[in-house]
């Protein structure tokens, strides 16, 4: 059913001051990826409509920071009330333009939902202090205020949450945003996000959302001379870029890179719980996520049981269509990224590995070159071959012996990325040891590294970013403090 929040809306339309801007000028094909169908087009933004944007925000972000703390939290919670009564079709789009299964289109939604939660309570913890002087009679205030205008360019692999994430708290906290979604899904990513907060009764100019190619509007966004604050989620080798660009400007960043997420089984791991957050770690979403299992770090005398098990219900997993309901691993986002992961798979045999099953595409009817990749299990890995050492960012399981936890910890930290991680260990202290040594911004024992809760900061080490995001770290990500004295008694000066 065609609805406000469909694929079949008309997206053809930035999003700038408080209005939808029809585009007569060049359009990007937006693709589904189970299909492989064009099923909405939306504009080419051009450096020119960038800076409209921009000029809308830095003309509203005075008055929309002196609004109170209650007004600002009612825009963000009347924006969730919209998610929720549209959930459906959301997912819905989820599926058509991201290549979600019905399960992650209604994760994405709960945690876009924990989002906007959180967010609304920032306006009440935006707090300054008095802090006691050296001097006396002196009073000392400390103010927080809004950072102004802040970017956020958001990735295309969980286009909503990504962007609510950052979007959200800056809204709650006075800035002002400039939202440029992922060319792959400018729908879910941006436009769909302008949608619901003009819903929830955003004044012109808070929120603008423009969409287009990196290649042609990625500096004019990321270094924008009215930027004050960059959140951007994506590769390292862009976020490199992106930050460079920034920093030209000075603008604060808060960036969340690549990943190469360990998942450490211990030889007195509980290995039913121990395959069954392997086998969600590496194969939700197509393993396209930042922080899902890119290595299985697997003691020696349980490594051939692993192996076979793993083997055996990656082959038990439903593989097809995002549409088709009982699907659990879906299509990969494009070719370049499919081809890209099947590059590595192939790679890693020729090194010597042992392909278990899958590193193939699997074929839909009536889908020419399907983008689905068959959940693939690779044993006889080691650290340096291609799917253990580069972010495969695909449904695929390297497995990796290790012989004692000094080596699991060399083996998971044996990498230039450093942001989530997970140990299995029947003894917690062990795991505990394994979990501090591991040199990543999270570890999750007895889970997997996919996790992520609103009111807990998320942030990495290392080549998986800087800054952070959630609760007390975003708020101070996206304002900043001011020093205001008081000097009430006469001071003596030395002339």
């Amino acid at each position: 059913m065609s609805t406000d929040y469909s694929i079949d809306a008309d997206w053809n339309a930035l999003y700038v001051d408080g209005e939808w801007r029809s585009h007569d000028g060049d359009t990007i094909a937006d693709e589904d990826p189970s299909t492989r169908e064009t099923v909405t087009e939306v504009p080419a933004a051009t450096e020119a409509d960038v800076d409209d944007a921009y000029e809308a925000a830095a003309a509203a972000q005075s008055e929309w920071a002196e609004q109170p703390p209650a007004r600002r939290a009612e825009v963000v919670r009347n924006a969730l009330q919209e998610l929720e009564a549209n959930e459906e079709a959301i997912v819905e789009l989820f599926a058509d333009e991201a290549g979600g299964t019905g399960v992650m289109g209604h994760t994405s939604v709960a945690i876009t939902s924990d989002h906007l939660n959180e967010a609304a309570t920032l306006p009440n913890r935006m707090s300054g202090e008095h802090k006691e002087s050296n001097i006396p009679g002196k009073e000392n205030i400390v103010q927080r205020k809004p950072k102004g205008v802040v970017t956020v360019i958001s990735p295309w692999n969980f286009p909503l949450n990504l962007s609510i994430r950052a979007v959200a708290p800056a809204i709650a906290l006075g800035n002002t945003v400039v939202l440029k979604p992922a060319t792959n899904t400018p729908v879910l990513g941006g436009l769909l996000v302008a949608k619901l907060f003009e819903a929830a009764g955003l004044p012109d100019g808070v929120l603008n959302v423009v969409t287009g190619r990196g290649s042609d509007i990625g500096d004019a966004v990321a270094g924008h001379p009215e930027s004050d604050a960059v959140a951007f989620t994506g590769s390292t080798e862009v976020g490199r870029g992106v930050a460079a660009t920034a920093a030209e400007n000075l603008a604060v960043q808060a960036m969340e890179l690549g990943g190469n997420n360990a998942h450490v089984v211990t030889e007195d791991a509980d290995l039913d719980r121990a395959i069954d957050g392997a086998v969600f770690g590496s194969f939700v979403h197509q393993g396209q996520v930042c922080i899902s299992i890119n290595r299985h770090v697997v003691h020696e005398s349980v490594y051939d049981e692993y192996v076979e098990r793993l083997t055996e219900r990656a082959e038990e997993l439903s593989v097809g269509s995002a549409h088709d309901e009982n699907a659990d691993v879906g299509p990969i986002i494009d070719e370049s990224q499919r081809d890209e992961m099947l590059g590595y798979v192939e790679e890693t045999v020729d090194a010597g590995a042992t392909l278990e099953t899958g590193g193939e595409t699997v074929e839909i009817d009536g889908v020419e070159d399907s983008l689905v990749v068959a959940p693939t299990v690779l044993s006889d890995v080691t650290n340096d071959m291609a799917a253990a050492c580069n972010e495969h960012f695909g449904p695929i399981a390297p497995v990796i012996p290790f012989s004692d936890v000094d080596e699991a910890v060399e083996i998971a930290n044996d990498t230039e990325y450093g942001l989530s991680g997970s140990v299995h260990a029947g003894d917690l202290d062990t795991a505990m040891d394994v979990a501090d040594r591991m040199e990543t911004g999270h570890v999750h024992i007895n889970d997997q590294p996919i996790n992520d809760e609103a009111h807990v900061p998320f942030s990495g080490t290392a080549a998986s970013g800087m800054g952070g995001y959630n609760s007390d770290t975003i708020l101070e990500e996206l304002t900043e403090t001011k020093w205001i004295s008081i000097q009430h008694d006469a001071r003596d000066y030395p002339f």
